[in-house]
């Protein structure tokens, strides 16, 4: 399976300007740039789309978790935070932390944390960071 995004830059990197695009349409031309990055510009940037992808591959991989231990969650909400910094003459992404609330009715915390960490560790974005990759794992009564 291969999934697609294009990127657009015009200009210097203070100056310029970008568009990012999926294969699917569901960000066509959304606007980008040194302000969207590092500053407060209105638009996306490429650390903002590496959490989105984060927080939905690792809320999916925890469904599934949960499903092979029998139990199935009502609601997941996951919001990813991910860390950009200054790493000799640039920047990494150094880390990205998960904060996950999970519904799960009569659910045993001890199988819903098990489940939780084999989720963090095996989403394919997770396998894909070269981070440092926190989680805070909460079951709702």
């Amino acid at each position: 399976m291969v999934r697609k995004a294009s990127a657009e830059w015009r200009g210097g990197l203070k100056d310029g300007k970008g568009t990012v695009s999926t294969e699917s349409g569901v960000l066509a031309d959304s606007p980008y740039s040194f302000s969207t990055r590092f500053e407060n510009g209105k638009g996306t940037n490429p650390e903002e789309l590496i959490a989105a992808a984060h927080a939905g591959c690792f809320s999916m991989a925890l469904s599934a978790q949960l499903g092979a231990a029998g139990m199935t969650a009502q609601s997941i909400r996951t919001t990813a935070s991910v860390t950009m910094e200054k790493v000799g003459d640039g920047f990494s992404v150094t880390a990205s932390h998960l904060d996950v609330t999970a519904n799960i009715p009569g659910a045993d915390r001890g199988a819903f944390q098990k489940a939780a960490e084999a989720a963090k560790s095996g989403c394919p974005i997770s396998k894909l960071l070269n981070a440092k990759i926190t989680m805070d794992a909460k079951l709702e009564s």
